[in-house]
């Protein structure tokens, strides 16, 4: 076990970014938001849990969001609902679309990239991105964060 967590991607051991302040703020106030519709949704919320992409890709989401019925799973296989990044500063944008493009890949039906820095996010699908200009995350109908939630 690498401390801090660390990806596995086509056989090397990758170190992730750590986030500084805004970074783990809206990390943790992501978590909350989904954690506080958890049963309305049908969803359970994890921080930063493993999610193996396939056999020789490990990836770590800062938040997902698995369904309610999914089996319990020590390292995610089953496609969780929702994966969310929050970026960093350091973070390049051809690595944060490697990943976004992982998540879909594997059956994620949503991914969030929120930008504290700026206050804005994109929600990706399998049919494109778009930024969430009306100031609300969506995943489906029943998964929804206000932007406001994130940034106090």
């Amino acid at each position: 076990m690498y401390r801090p967590d660390r990806e596995y991607i086509d056989g090397a051991v990758v170190e992730r970014i750590m986030g500084e302040y805004d970074h783990a703020r809206t990390q943790g106030l992501l978590g909350v938001s989904l954690v506080a519709i958890e049963r309305t949704a049908g969803i359970v919320a994890l921080i930063s849990p493993r999610v193996q992409i396939h056999s020789r890709r490990f990836r770590v989401p800062d938040v997902c969001a698995i369904r309610r019925d999914a089996p319990v799973e020590q390292i995610i296989q089953t496609p969780p609902a929702l994966c969310a990044e929050v970026l960093s500063p350091d973070d390049r944008l051809s690595e944060m679309q490697e990943r976004i493009d992982d998540y879909l890949a594997m059956g994620v039906e949503h991914v969030w990239m929120i930008d504290p820095r700026t206050r804005r996010a994109w929600i990706t699908t399998a049919d494109g991105s778009r930024e969430a200009k009306d100031g609300t995350l969506r995943a489906g109908d029943l998964i929804q964060v206000p932007l406001a939630a994130l940034f106090d």
